[in-house]
């Protein structure tokens, strides 16, 4: 093989393992994609009232995930409420669960205060956005 030939080879070979590589990373990517897990590019806060249901079925010093919602509603005291955005701030994905008082970011491992909002681990840097919530006639409504 010529010389010209060999440079031309590695040539080839060097923009193989480069598209590899981008094509690799696209996948990366896409592994981390929150379409399955976010509210699909909807605001992380309601923009107008929502009902929620049965302030009852937000136990004193609990919590609930109103995940189809895309909200946490947490209760402090009897008849006090507090909600927050339950969309994690890092990549937008909707948080699964509360586990003794945080709230589980399923794709990228965030958690945080159900009672603030606070980030209590990263990545997530920014808190969950606090969101309007009040009892009326039994009911809750957020927004």
């Amino acid at each position: 093989m010529s010389a010209s030939q060999s440079a031309a080879r590695r040539t080839v070979l060097k923009g193989a393992a480069a598209l590899a590589g981008a094509v690799g990373a696209g996948a990366t990517l896409a592994a981390c994609s929150t379409e399955t897990n976010s509210g699909n590019g909807s605001p992380a806060v309601p923009a107008e009232p929502v009902e929620l249901g049965a302030a009852t079925e937000v136990p004193v010093g609990g919590a609930k995930l109103y995940r189809e919602k895309k909200l946490i509603v947490s209760c402090p005291a009897e008849g006090q409420y507090k909600a927050f955005s339950a969309q994690c701030t890092h990549a937008g994905c909707v948080l699964d669960k509360i586990d003794k008082g945080e709230g589980n970011c399923p794709c990228h491992g965030s958690r945080f205060d159900v009672t603030t909002g606070k980030v209590l681990q990263g990545p997530a840097t920014d808190p969950l956005p606090a969101v309007p919530v009040k009892a009326e006639n039994g009911k809750l409504i957020a927004g």
